[in-house]
This record gives structure tokens, sequence and C-alpha cells, in this order.
């Protein structure tokens, strides 16, 4: 019995390719849908940080596109995202130390951008510091938190402690080197701290008592206020950049309250960037050295001292107990 052959149709193979790729791709597409509806809000914030901050690095302030995207995704958490509520233990108010301790929970981090959150309780304090060439946005969960920032004013140069403890003594309505010339400089300036009222930066900073005006270590800068104010979710991220937004911030807990923090790119001792503690000085506590502003606006100017980490900041790292991030 022979076999009859055909030839095969072109045209109808043609047409079957066309619709098994036409198919394949409404599945992908499907697929990537459903994967989508299952993401979570903090796998969605991990993904949108990968794009935003992809090609970033110290001083690049990512395209306002980009912001406003990965703003509006922050903007879209809330606390159960990154499973806190105001009752676990670490927003209780505690007696045994003067100063709350804060916690920590780290989300992720890689040389791009890191994700964590602060959680503090009533009248807890992060001291203020700066975010050397960072983009920073700073979702408040939930609570009332008081937020104090700053930024450089450009221009002003540096001042010394040396030179702002001159101008203070030149100015002093006491008695001045030149009509005490027995008293020397040191000894002089020593006279003026401990008869000051208000705290100088030798108060401040006790190890500055007694020293000499030439072993003054590198001194105050001028910044200008750019928040001043409270805050309660819901409400928008802040966004702060590398020279503007509020540079340097001080976060005080009204009530107890959770911070979740995006840094693009995060803190790096190799690289530069390391989180440089200050005290504020009011702009009134030393002369104007060459700095003109007018009377109504000095409240909102101030001198900032960099210190050491303070050693009543007590931070722990608690675990992360959300949803899990899925890197890829």
């Amino acid at each position: 019995m022979g076999i009859e052959m055909v030839a095969p149709n072109r045209k109808r193979n043609k047409e079957f390719l066309e619709l098994a790729e036409v198919t394949n791709s409404k599945s992908k597409t499907r697929k990537c849908r459903r994967r989508q509806r299952k993401m979570s809000p903090v796998q969605k914030l991990y993904e949108t940080c990968k794009e935003v901050f992809s090609s970033g690095g110290a001083g690049v302030i990512p395209p306002a596109d980009d912001i406003q995207r990965l703003s509006s995704v922050l903007g879209a958490l809330k606390p159960a995202d990154v499973g806190l509520t105001p009752a676990l233990p670490y927003f209780r108010m505690t007696v045994a130390r003067s100063t709350p301790a804060i916690t920590y929970q780290h989300l992720y981090q890689c040389e791009k951008f890191s994700m964590g959150i602060f959680c503090l309780p009533p009248s807890g304090v992060l001291p203020l510091h700066n975010h050397p060439g960072m983009t920073v946005f700073s979702k408040l969960l939930f609570g009332t938190m008081h937020i104090k920032s700053y930024d450089w004013v450009a221009g002003a140069s540096e001042k010394t402690l040396a030179s702002a403890l001159e101008e203070t003594l030149a100015s002093a309505p006491e008695k001045t080197l030149a009509s005490a010339p027995e008293k020397t400089l040191a000894s002089a300036s020593e006279k003026t701290l401990e008869s000051a009222p208000e705290k100088t930066l030798a108060s401040a900073n006790p190890s500055l008592v007694g020293c000499s005006l030439v072993q003054a270590p590198p001194g105050v800068r001028l910044a200008k206020v750019k928040v001043d104010d409270d805050f309660t979710a819901p409400c928008d991220p802040s966004i702060l950049y590398p020279a503007d937004g509020g540079n340097m911030h001080c976060f005080t807990a009204v009530t107890a309250c959770a911070v979740l923090d995006v840094l693009g790119p995060p803190y790096s001792d190799p690289d530069g960037r390391h989180c440089q503690y200050y005290i504020d000085h009011p702009f009134s506590r030393f002369p104007d050295g060459g700095v003109s502003v007018p009377e109504d606006e000095k409240d909102g100017y101030a001198w900032l001292e960099e210190i050491e980490k303070p050693e009543d900041l007590a931070a722990v790292v608690a675990e992360y107990r959300g949803p899990r991030i899925q890197e890829n």
C-alpha cells in the first residue's frame, strides 16, 4: 500500500507560528501582571529603588520623574506593609535611660542604595547628622515627629573656634585683651567661657575647656534652617539632596513613631561618606564674621559644630519581620 505524500502548506505553518508567538507573548504578559499583583509593597519599593539608583553615585541626583516615582511608591507604604505596629516593645516609654534607645531594622543594602526603619519611643532622638553626597527619602509610617534640618550657607567660610572666640572677646562689654594686657588670650577665653550664662563651644564640648586657642580643633560653619516643624502620619515623604532640602537633620519623637529611610548611595567610610554628627549654636552666639543677615532673619541661621557620635545615643538593631525582599 502506498503512502500518500502531501506537500507542506507553508502559509498555514507561518500563520501557526505567528499565532504561537502571540499566544506566548500574551502568556508572558499575564504572568508578569500576576507577579506584579502578588508583589508586596516593600518588594515594589526595592524594585523601584533598583531602577532609580541604577546609574547613581555620590552627588548624583536621580531625574525628577524617578524621584516622583519613588516618592509615590514610598508614600503608599503603611506600617503593616513592613510588619510594624505601635504595640511593639520598641515604641514603649522607658525610665531606665534619660535618652530612650532607638531601634533600627535593616531591610536591604547594596553599593547603590540602602533601606531601613528607625523605631523611636516617645522623646527618642536621632541627633543632628549629615548625609554626604546622598539623596534621601524619609517616610513617616506612624506617629508624630519633630524634624529640624539645615543646609550649608553657600559661600560662608568656615569659622575656627579660635577666630570665633577672638571675635567674641573683642566685642564683649567686659574687659578686653587691650584693657587687660596682663591676661593671656587663653586665660581670657577661659574666663569668658566660665562666665557666659549660655552654653558656649567649650561648655558643649568639655574637652575644650582650658585649651589654648592655638590647639583649637576645626571650627563651626554657618547653616540655614530648612525645616523646623512637627509632622504627623500620614504625610508625604520628605526628600533631601546632597546640597539642599535639609541635608543635616535631627529627628525627635513627639509620640512613638517609625520612619523608613531610603539612602542613595548609603553611608560608606571607605568611600568618604561618613556619618558626621553636629551640635547647633544660635547665630547670635558669635559675631557675623563677614556674613550679612537681616536682624529679623537671624533665627533662621545657626552655627554647626562637628562632634563625635553622642555618648548617650543608644541604637539597637532588631530583626526585620516584615515581608522578605526577593533579590534578583
